[in-house]
């Protein structure tokens, strides 16, 4: 099976989809690896990395998509891209099709397979290929919060830790998933007074026994939510639903009895967001201000830590990789049920429940 890596497009992207240890591995068992030239230079990668791990680099993206059988990207493919969708590809990457009905529609329409990273999910609910981007996403989530909180970027001028005899920023996170968690830590370690809401006892109990000091514990529900969101400086969206479109937890009357320059990051944004005034931004613009909140909703976060990100999504990915270009996909996905629940379309049909049901095609 011949596997290509084109050059990610969309705007403010700077992953790559493998690294040269992939690539070496992938060769080493016997698969051609396809890589589109300067493909990994935002991650520190130059093609002669590539090269000296065995990968054949070419020019275009054309050239890519039409000569890979097993098309691997980071995110999304955007509208350029559908005119190389055809009925014996294989594209493995971030899908979430929930949120992108064109999208859905030109996969359909061409009958090409494809999988989505974020609904690889294992018989006990983890989601080995969201893991590592969300470790990142939920630390970033913070570090980004803390910088738009500064007066000069549209902010509370707010120091998110606070000083001797000014108490910390209140940092509220709602969803208390690995998003949830690594922004917890993450805002905790700064000093922040951190409220977190989940709706879920068990990781409730959990989140408590190993956070402690600065952290609070709180079921999530509409009530609790919006008495949060009131006193939060800066607010964190971490909800997801495997698949789904991210349900809007928090409404647009509880945006507005935020504080001015309170900040809002919505790392659901790529599902829909859980926020109801978000919409998606880029790295070229990746703010706005509703009802005097700084509104950030840019739904590629782990790419502006792009040599991190890459690093570690290669190693999550790439054992699905190997088993899908030694066995093919059918062999492989009958092997392993967290492969086979990856399987959003295929032969123009909705293969993944919630997708199917968003479309209602169930």
């Amino acid at each position: 099976m011949v596997v290509g890596v084109p050059t990610e497009i969309k705007q403010g992207e700077s992953r790559v989809a493998i690294t040269p240890a992939g690539a070496h591995q992938l060769g080493a068992e016997g698969r051609e690896v396809l890589v589109q030239s300067g493909a990994g230079l935002a991650s520190g990668i130059s093609d002669a990395d590539y090269r000296a791990a065995g990968a054949k680099m070419l020019a275009s993206a054309a050239e890519v998509w039409q000569q890979a059988q097993l098309l691997l990207k980071v995110k999304e493919p955007l509208p350029s891209e559908y005119q190389y969708f055809r009925e014996d590809l294989c594209l493995f990457t971030y899908l979430h099709l929930a949120s992108c009905p064109e999208l859905t529609q030109a996969l359909l329409a061409s009958k090409a397979t494809a999988v989505a990273y974020e609904t690889v999910q294992t018989d006990d609910g983890r989601l080995p290929l969201l893991v590592s981007m969300s470790e990142v996403a939920g630390k970033l989530a913070v570090q980004i919060g803390a910088h738009y909180l500064a007066q000069h970027q549209g902010g509370r001028g707010v120091l998110l830790g606070g000083v001797a005899g000014v108490p910390p920023a209140e940092v509220v996170i709602i969803g208390g998933g690995t998003v949830g968690l690594n922004a917890a830590q993450t805002a905790a370690g700064m000093g922040a007074a951190v409220t977190i809401l989940d709706i879920d006892h068990d990781r409730l109990r959990y989140l408590d026994d190993i956070m402690h000091g600065n952290v609070i514990t709180v079921y999530s529900n509409p009530h609790n939510i919006a008495r949060s969101v009131s006193y939060a400086d800066l607010l964190v969206g971490a909800v997801l639903v495997p698949g789904a479109v991210a349900p809007k937890v928090v409404t647009e009357q509880m945006v507005r009895s935020m504080k001015a320059g309170a900040v809002i990051i919505d790392v659901a944004v790529d599902q829909g967001g859980c926020v109801e005034t978000i919409v998606p931004t880029s790295y070229a613009q990746p703010t706005y201000i509703k009802h005097g909140v700084v509104h950030y909703a840019v739904p590629n976060i782990p790419a502006a830590v792009p040599r991190t990100s890459t690093f570690a999504l290669t190693n999550a990915t790439l054992p699905y990789v190997r088993t899908i270009a030694n066995l093919g996909l059918e062999e492989a996905a009958e092997q392993d049920p967290a492969l086979a629940r990856g399987i959003n379309v295929a032969d123009g049909h909705v293969r993944h429940p919630a997708v199917a049901e968003t479309f209602d095609r169930s």
